[in-house]
């Protein structure tokens, strides 16, 4: 079983999407821990904001297998086949972690997205503060005390997977 960490964010009917999400995940894998959704606005592109959160859970199945499942499960809840990088979403599912893995082809781990979103790096914080990243050397806590993007994000109350 390997520990993984997943993004899950959407700003196309939200909620709908991310509780989708996280039904969908819990059929992959054990021990599903999910941190709180926050609302965060667009980076890099006008549109609605965004409800983010991160997964982590314990799965049997190889890197490939999962990522080739997170992009089908992204095409299966609407995303568009061809979607570019900022613009909106129905769903956008990243593997963040997978176990020790540290690579550089794609996926890209850990994803760069733990070092450059508070929408990722705050959830992370809730889930395993003191994990080391793989590759890095530095606990995720610390990589958010470091954090110096001013990036506003607020937990949405009203919504739990």
């Amino acid at each position: 079983m390997t520990t993984v960490y997943i993004s899950i964010g959407s700003n196309i009917e939200r909620e709908f999407h991310i509780r989708a999400a996280v039904a969908e995940l819990k059929k992959l894998g054990t021990g599903i821990e999910v941190s709180r959704i926050y609302e965060a606005e667009p980076v890099g592109f006008s549109g609605p904001n965004f409800y983010n959160c991160v997964l982590e859970m314990e799965t049997a199945l190889q890197l490939g297998h999962l990522q080739q499942t997170l992009k089908q499960l992204e095409l299966s809840y609407g995303r568009a086949p061809d979607a570019q990088k900022n613009q909106s979403r129905t769903l956008d599912l990243d593997i963040l972690l997978f176990g020790e893995l540290v690579q550089d082809c794609a996926p890209q781990l850990p994803r760069s997205d733990l070092y450059k979103f508070a929408f990722v790096l705050l959830p992370m914080t809730e889930l395993c503060p003191e994990l080391v990243v793989p590759g890095d050397g530095r606990t995720v806590s610390q990589l958010w005390h470091a954090f110096e993007e001013n990036q506003a994000l607020w937990p949405v109350e009203r919504i739990a997977c």
